[in-house]
Protein backbone atom coordinates (compact mmCIF):
# COMPACT_ATOMS: atom_id res chain seq x y z
CA UNK A 1 0.00 0.00 0.00
CA UNK A 2 1.52 3.37 -1.00
CA UNK A 3 2.32 5.80 1.82
CA UNK A 4 1.45 8.92 -0.14
CA UNK A 5 -1.36 10.23 -2.31
CA UNK A 6 0.56 12.98 -4.12
CA UNK A 7 4.08 13.46 -5.49
CA UNK A 8 5.83 16.74 -6.29
CA UNK A 9 9.14 17.19 -8.08
CA UNK A 10 10.90 20.56 -8.06
CA UNK A 11 13.86 21.43 -10.25
CA UNK A 12 15.42 24.30 -8.34
CA UNK A 13 17.40 27.38 -9.34
CA UNK A 14 19.65 29.64 -7.29
CA UNK A 15 19.86 32.38 -9.93
CA UNK A 16 19.10 36.04 -9.33
CA UNK A 17 16.81 37.07 -6.43
CA UNK A 18 13.95 35.31 -4.60
CA UNK A 19 11.40 37.35 -6.55
CA UNK A 20 12.96 36.88 -10.00
CA UNK A 21 11.10 34.90 -12.65
CA UNK A 22 13.35 31.89 -13.32
CA UNK A 23 13.06 29.72 -16.41
CA UNK A 24 15.03 26.97 -14.69
CA UNK A 25 12.64 26.68 -11.73
CA UNK A 26 10.04 24.02 -12.58
CA UNK A 27 7.37 22.14 -10.66
CA UNK A 28 5.60 18.88 -11.58
CA UNK A 29 2.89 17.06 -9.64
CA UNK A 30 1.46 13.55 -9.83
CA UNK A 31 -0.90 11.38 -7.82
CA UNK A 32 -1.29 7.62 -7.49
CA UNK A 33 -3.44 7.36 -10.63
CA UNK A 34 -1.94 10.03 -12.87
CA UNK A 35 1.48 10.76 -14.33
CA UNK A 36 3.16 14.10 -13.53
CA UNK A 37 1.93 17.30 -15.10
CA UNK A 38 3.59 20.67 -14.92
CA UNK A 39 2.28 23.12 -12.33
CA UNK A 40 2.38 26.65 -13.67
CA UNK A 41 3.01 29.70 -11.47
CA UNK A 42 0.12 31.84 -10.28
CA UNK A 43 -1.08 34.46 -12.78
CA UNK A 44 1.16 37.52 -12.81
CA UNK A 45 3.25 39.58 -15.22
CA UNK A 46 6.04 37.07 -14.61
CA UNK A 47 6.21 34.06 -16.94
CA UNK A 48 8.01 31.67 -14.63
CA UNK A 49 8.09 30.70 -10.96
CA UNK A 50 10.04 32.67 -8.39
CA UNK A 51 11.62 30.98 -5.36
CA UNK A 52 9.35 32.88 -2.98
CA UNK A 53 6.26 31.80 -4.95
CA UNK A 54 7.33 28.16 -4.92
CA UNK A 55 7.82 28.23 -1.16
CA UNK A 56 4.43 29.87 -0.55
CA UNK A 57 2.66 27.56 -3.00
CA UNK A 58 4.25 24.49 -1.46
CA UNK A 59 3.24 25.65 2.01
CA UNK A 60 -0.35 26.09 0.83
CA UNK A 61 -0.32 22.72 -0.91
CA UNK A 62 0.94 20.84 2.12
CA UNK A 63 -1.59 22.47 4.41
CA UNK A 64 -4.49 20.73 2.66
CA UNK A 65 -3.90 17.47 4.51
CA UNK A 66 -3.16 15.29 1.46
CA UNK A 67 -0.09 13.18 2.24
CA UNK A 68 2.57 14.30 -0.20
CA UNK A 69 6.12 13.23 -1.02
CA UNK A 70 8.18 16.18 -2.27
CA UNK A 71 11.64 16.05 -3.86
CA UNK A 72 13.77 19.17 -4.34
CA UNK A 73 17.14 19.10 -6.07
CA UNK A 74 19.38 21.09 -3.78
CA UNK A 75 21.33 20.21 -0.66
CA UNK A 76 19.40 20.31 2.62
CA UNK A 77 22.44 20.51 4.90
CA UNK A 78 26.24 20.72 4.96
CA UNK A 79 29.09 18.29 5.65
CA UNK A 80 29.97 17.43 9.23
CA UNK A 81 33.24 19.34 8.82
CA UNK A 82 31.27 22.58 8.45
CA UNK A 83 29.58 22.05 11.83
CA UNK A 84 32.93 21.30 13.44
CA UNK A 85 34.84 24.25 12.00
CA UNK A 86 32.12 26.78 12.78
CA UNK A 87 31.22 25.28 16.19
CA UNK A 88 27.56 24.82 15.30
CA UNK A 89 25.44 22.61 17.50
CA UNK A 90 24.76 19.30 15.70
CA UNK A 91 21.08 20.07 15.28
CA UNK A 92 19.56 20.64 11.85
CA UNK A 93 17.09 23.34 12.94
CA UNK A 94 19.88 25.24 14.69
CA UNK A 95 21.92 24.94 11.48
CA UNK A 96 19.10 26.40 9.37
CA UNK A 97 18.64 29.37 11.68
CA UNK A 98 22.37 30.02 11.82
CA UNK A 99 22.67 29.76 8.05
CA UNK A 100 19.83 32.20 7.41
CA UNK A 101 21.42 34.71 9.79
CA UNK A 102 24.67 34.68 7.80
CA UNK A 103 23.26 33.98 4.33
CA UNK A 104 19.97 35.95 4.07
CA UNK A 105 19.40 34.76 0.51
CA UNK A 106 15.64 34.95 0.96
CA UNK A 107 15.91 38.73 1.24
CA UNK A 108 13.94 40.59 -1.41
CA UNK A 109 16.88 41.93 -3.42
CA UNK A 110 19.58 39.49 -2.37
CA UNK A 111 21.59 37.40 -4.78
CA UNK A 112 23.65 34.47 -3.51
CA UNK A 113 26.65 36.22 -5.05
CA UNK A 114 25.91 39.38 -3.04
CA UNK A 115 26.54 37.36 0.13
CA UNK A 116 29.58 35.67 -1.40
CA UNK A 117 31.01 39.10 -2.29
CA UNK A 118 30.33 40.58 1.15
CA UNK A 119 27.64 43.03 0.02
CA UNK A 120 25.10 41.65 2.49
CA UNK A 121 24.99 39.04 5.23
CA UNK A 122 28.21 37.54 6.52
CA UNK A 123 29.01 34.61 4.29
CA UNK A 124 32.72 34.81 5.10
CA UNK A 125 31.93 33.68 8.63
CA UNK A 126 30.00 30.63 7.39
CA UNK A 127 31.81 29.34 4.34
CA UNK A 128 33.10 25.92 3.39
CA UNK A 129 35.63 24.29 1.08
CA UNK A 130 34.76 22.38 -2.07
CA UNK A 131 36.75 19.40 -0.81
CA UNK A 132 34.33 19.05 2.12
CA UNK A 133 31.76 16.49 1.04
CA UNK A 134 28.85 14.77 2.70
CA UNK A 135 28.74 10.99 2.87
CA UNK A 136 25.91 10.94 0.33
CA UNK A 137 27.91 13.08 -2.11
CA UNK A 138 30.98 10.89 -1.82
CA UNK A 139 28.87 7.80 -2.43
CA UNK A 140 26.91 9.19 -5.38
CA UNK A 141 29.62 11.24 -7.06
CA UNK A 142 27.62 14.44 -6.61
CA UNK A 143 29.52 17.71 -6.28
CA UNK A 144 30.06 19.35 -2.91
CA UNK A 145 27.51 21.91 -1.74
CA UNK A 146 30.44 24.34 -1.64
CA UNK A 147 31.58 23.74 -5.21
CA UNK A 148 30.48 26.96 -6.90
CA UNK A 149 30.85 28.13 -10.50
CA UNK A 150 31.22 24.76 -12.21
CA UNK A 151 28.79 22.86 -14.48
CA UNK A 152 26.40 20.62 -12.61
CA UNK A 153 26.95 22.40 -9.30
CA UNK A 154 24.14 22.67 -6.77
CA UNK A 155 26.04 25.09 -4.52
CA UNK A 156 24.14 28.20 -5.59
CA UNK A 157 20.76 26.43 -5.49
CA UNK A 158 21.57 25.08 -2.03
CA UNK A 159 22.60 28.46 -0.65
CA UNK A 160 19.47 30.03 -2.16
CA UNK A 161 17.10 27.30 -1.03
CA UNK A 162 18.04 26.63 2.59
CA UNK A 163 16.20 29.67 4.07
CA UNK A 164 13.01 28.49 2.37
CA UNK A 165 13.31 25.09 4.07
CA UNK A 166 13.34 26.97 7.38
CA UNK A 167 10.27 28.91 6.21
CA UNK A 168 8.39 25.67 5.50
CA UNK A 169 9.52 24.08 8.76
CA UNK A 170 8.35 27.07 10.78
CA UNK A 171 5.09 27.35 8.87
CA UNK A 172 4.01 23.70 8.91
CA UNK A 173 5.74 22.32 12.00
CA UNK A 174 6.89 18.78 12.61
CA UNK A 175 3.38 17.46 13.16
CA UNK A 176 2.53 17.87 9.49
CA UNK A 177 5.83 17.86 7.62
CA UNK A 178 8.69 15.37 8.01
CA UNK A 179 12.05 16.54 6.68
CA UNK A 180 13.90 13.37 5.75
CA UNK A 181 16.21 12.17 7.25
CA UNK A 182 16.59 15.00 9.78
CA UNK A 183 13.34 14.07 11.53
CA UNK A 184 14.22 10.39 11.34
CA UNK A 185 14.98 7.77 8.70
CA UNK A 186 11.56 6.19 9.19
CA UNK A 187 8.53 8.16 8.06
CA UNK A 188 5.15 7.74 9.69
CA UNK A 189 1.80 7.65 7.96
CA UNK A 190 -0.25 10.80 7.85
CA UNK A 191 2.63 13.23 7.35
CA UNK A 192 3.95 14.78 4.17
CA UNK A 193 7.67 14.31 3.56
CA UNK A 194 10.24 16.63 2.02
CA UNK A 195 13.49 15.12 0.75
CA UNK A 196 16.58 16.00 -1.25
CA UNK A 197 16.87 14.48 -4.71
CA UNK A 198 19.41 14.31 -7.53
CA UNK A 199 17.52 14.20 -10.85
CA UNK A 200 20.47 12.73 -12.73
CA UNK A 201 19.87 9.48 -10.85
CA UNK A 202 16.44 9.13 -12.42
CA UNK A 203 16.03 11.32 -15.51
CA UNK A 204 17.26 8.67 -17.95
CA UNK A 205 14.50 6.32 -16.78
CA UNK A 206 11.85 8.35 -18.60
CA UNK A 207 11.56 9.52 -22.23
CA UNK A 208 12.25 13.24 -22.45
CA UNK A 209 9.58 13.90 -25.10
CA UNK A 210 9.18 17.65 -25.70
CA UNK A 211 10.30 18.81 -22.26
CA UNK A 212 13.27 21.11 -21.64
CA UNK A 213 16.05 19.78 -19.45
CA UNK A 214 14.70 21.58 -16.39
CA UNK A 215 11.17 20.41 -17.06
CA UNK A 216 12.33 16.83 -17.53
CA UNK A 217 14.30 16.88 -14.29
CA UNK A 218 11.24 18.00 -12.32
CA UNK A 219 9.02 15.52 -14.21
CA UNK A 220 11.45 12.66 -13.53
CA UNK A 221 11.56 13.40 -9.81
CA UNK A 222 7.77 13.39 -9.48
CA UNK A 223 7.47 10.29 -11.68
CA UNK A 224 10.08 8.33 -9.76
CA UNK A 225 8.71 9.30 -6.35
CA UNK A 226 5.32 8.03 -7.50
CA UNK A 227 6.80 4.86 -8.96
CA UNK A 228 8.89 3.80 -5.97
CA UNK A 229 6.06 4.49 -3.54
CA UNK A 230 3.51 2.57 -5.56
CA UNK A 231 5.76 -0.44 -6.26
CA UNK A 232 7.04 -0.73 -2.69
CA UNK A 233 10.67 0.27 -3.23
CA UNK A 234 10.43 3.49 -1.24
CA UNK A 235 11.00 1.70 2.08
CA UNK A 236 14.43 0.54 0.87
CA UNK A 237 15.38 4.01 -0.37
CA UNK A 238 14.44 5.58 2.96
CA UNK A 239 16.98 3.44 4.84
CA UNK A 240 20.18 3.26 2.77
CA UNK A 241 22.83 0.82 3.88
CA UNK A 242 25.84 2.23 5.71
CA UNK A 243 27.99 1.47 8.71
CA UNK A 244 26.01 1.87 11.95
CA UNK A 245 28.23 4.72 13.12
CA UNK A 246 27.57 6.66 9.92
CA UNK A 247 23.83 7.02 10.43
CA UNK A 248 24.02 9.90 12.96
CA UNK A 249 26.46 11.80 10.72
CA UNK A 250 24.36 11.23 7.62
CA UNK A 251 21.21 12.27 9.48
CA UNK A 252 22.85 15.62 10.27
CA UNK A 253 24.34 16.08 6.80
CA UNK A 254 21.24 14.97 4.94
CA UNK A 255 20.89 12.30 2.27
CA UNK A 256 19.98 12.19 -1.40
CA UNK A 257 16.98 9.90 -1.82
CA UNK A 258 17.91 7.06 -4.13
CA UNK A 259 21.58 6.85 -3.14
CA UNK A 260 22.06 3.39 -1.64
Amino acid sequence: MPLFKRYIGIDYSGAQTPDASLKGLRVYEADRDHSPVEVLPPPSPRKYWTRSEVAEWLGDRLEDGVTTLVGIDHGFSFPLRYFEVHHIEPDWHVFLEDFKKHWPTDGKNNYVDFVRDGLCGNGAARSGLSRWRRITEARSGAKSVFHFDVPGSVAKSTHAGLPWLLYLRNRLGRDRLHFWPFDGWEVSGGKSVLCEVYPSLWSKEFPREDRTGDQHDAYSVAAMLRQVDCDGRLHTLLKPEMLPGQYPEAQLEGWILGVL
